[in-house]
């Protein structure tokens, strides 16, 4: 039992040391910017000094680990809380609220977000012949353990950034070690089962993507259940599973978040962009949209200006 708990007492303090020297290294890549891209084309660096306010966005399929901090993410009627300790994976593409809520200037917020190519879970799954997983969580997002292994492959990463000539070749092998250590995890169904062709939760996968480039036409579950040679009962029952929404709450929280983008970057008005994003009634357009960010069009662009 002495010996057990100083095997875990050592690799705590190992942990620990690898985080701090991980931080140091983020600081230094990120130079303090709230956003940055890295020479590793799907490799993102994010850090804030301190909390934020909910924001909109679209989470595509990644892996959030947070150096420092906590965040909170809510979709749908659901909510992820992460920190230090867990990772945050988001399988297929899903429109969400969150913020951060811990960060300070002594001890900013840092978070690395790796961007992931289902193409290369599926060949990966395929070249090794991985199994299918025996338990299949279906919401398409969840947190997990973020274990001595994974925060050793990213660790790499960052190390890998003072070496750019080996950037193409060892890069997509770090990639893959990722890709692994998830599908080994107690999550790893969820990306099993969005990567490999011809399951429910890919077929589901499809439809999520014709929503993304045709919110602003009109929407037919007829039409997206055929799409997943699904009945229109079984797509809406698999579809909330994975999303946490109904088909239609989705395309309605792209449209609105696609009209406060319009308005804020583009300045168009609040009719011409509920127009634009596919409503047929500004007033529908305006209840909609105070429903969801809080604040009539118009006032919460102003808001968003003038904080």
């Amino acid at each position: 039992m002495l010996e057990a708990e100083q095997q875990r007492e050592r690799l705590r303090m190992e942990t620990a040391a690898m985080r701090a020297d991980m931080a140091a290294q983020f600081a230094r890549w990120s130079g303090g910017a709230p956003n940055r891209a890295t020479a590793i084309p799907w490799l993102s660096l994010h850090s804030r000094t301190e909390t934020t306010m909910p924001a909109t966005f679209v989470y595509e399929p990644n892996l959030a680990v947070i150096l420092r901090g906590r965040k909170r993410v809510e979709v749908g009627d659901e909510v992820f809380a992460y920190d230090e300790s867990t990772f945050l994976l988001t399988v297929v593409d899903l429109p969400v609220s969150a913020c951060v809520v811990e960060a300070t200037p002594a001890q900013p917020y840092m978070a690395m977000v790796a961007n992931l190519d289902l193409a290369k879970v599926r060949q990966l799954i395929l070249t090794y012949e991985l199994p299918a997983p025996r338990v299949t969580p279906l919401r398409g997002m969840a947190t997990g353990p973020a274990t001595s292994e994974l925060l050793c492959a990213l660790w790499r990463l960052l190390d890998l950034l003072d070496e750019p000539a080996d950037i193409p070749v060892m890069a997509d092998l770090i990639l893959q070690e990722l890709i692994y250590l998830l599908l080994r995890s107690e999550q790893g169904g969820r990306l099993w089962q969005i990567a490999m062709a011809g399951s429910q939760s890919n077929r589901v996968q499809k439809v999520i993507n014709w929503l993304r480039h045709h919110f602003a036409e009109p929407l037919r579950v007829d039409d997206l259940a055929q799409m997943a040679a699904m009945s229109p009962s079984s797509l809406h029952h698999h579809f909330r599973e994975i999303t946490a929404m109904s088909p239609l709450q989705f395309q309605k929280q792209l449209r609105l978040q696609e009209a406060r983008r319009l308005m804020l970057v583009e300045d168009l008005d609040a009719g011409a962009a509920s127009f634009r994003v596919g409503y047929e009634s500004p007033s529908q357009f305006s209840r909609e949209y105070a429903r969801l960010f809080g604040q009539p069009p118009k006032r919460d662009v102003q808001l968003l200006r003038n904080p």
